[in-house]
């Protein structure tokens, strides 16, 4: 199981971090939020644990920003030092799935992690649509209009990213980043990526999904006037 956990005090993090690594979680983390948001939203995580008072960004933003712009339905923990029910209530509102007041037992936050978990694996389908076009995140079959596509493993992590984002622009550098981290081959390697599923995504069809947004990046939508 894969955690994300947006906290930026060093202290907490560091051992929110070591503990659930011990449990046997992968763990990555962010101490802000627009950091957060970034991995949020073009990683996947069966979970993220999440800090109210961030810089940049704070966790109440984030959580309402995965939840509508990118569409993501990972459960959330918040963790908060706020007891009031209007901010308990706050953190709802905007999508979370539990709400954690500091300061916490280690344990409490896994066993809440673990119950989510339990209720999650059951009720998520991890399947992505964008109009006729179908990637199944568990069985990696995708398919549009019933055809089946094949793609390369670098494909089919970049038709992820589009479509969890769709029908958002996706920055160039949000791209590169997704598929190769601080490691980008060259300045052309994206495009030759996005011609390559471009011939297999749309060139078999009548409408094109797949459209540049020209000096931005690029975004899948089902309609034009989704542009």
């Amino acid at each position: 199981m894969r955690i994300l956990v947006v906290e930026d005090n060093r202290d907490i993090l560091t051992n929110i971090l070591d503990y659930l690594t011990l449990k046997g979680y992968s763990v990555d983390c962010a101490q802000d939020g627009l950091s957060g948001l970034h991995l949020a939203a073009t990683e996947h995580y069966d979970l993220i644990v999440l800090d109210i008072m961030l810089p940049a960004l704070d966790g109440y933003q984030l959580c309402q920003r995965l939840r509508e712009e990118a569409r993501c339905d990972t459960p959330i923990i918040m963790l908060t030092a706020r007891d009031a029910l209007a901010d308990r209530l706050q953190g709802l509102k905007v999508g979370a799935d539990d709400y954690l007041l500091k300061p916490f037992a280690l344990s409490e936050l896994v066993a809440r992690i673990e119950a989510i978990l339990r209720r999650s694996q059951g009720r998520r389908t991890r399947q992505l649509q964008v109009g006729e076009l179908h990637y199944d995140l568990d069985t990696l079959l995708v398919s549009r209009a019933g055809r089946p596509l094949k793609l390369n493993p670098l494909g089919m992590k970049l038709l992820a990213v589009l479509m969890q984002r769709s029908p958002a622009v996706v920055r160039r550098e949000a791209l590169e980043e997704a598929l190769w981290g601080d490691d980008c081959p060259d300045s052309d390697s994206l495009r030759s990526h996005i011609h390559q599923l471009r011939q297999v995504l749309d060139k078999p069809f009548a409408t094109p999904l797949l459209h540049t947004v020209h000096g931005v990046g690029y975004r899948l939508a089902e309609r034009l006037n989704d542009l």
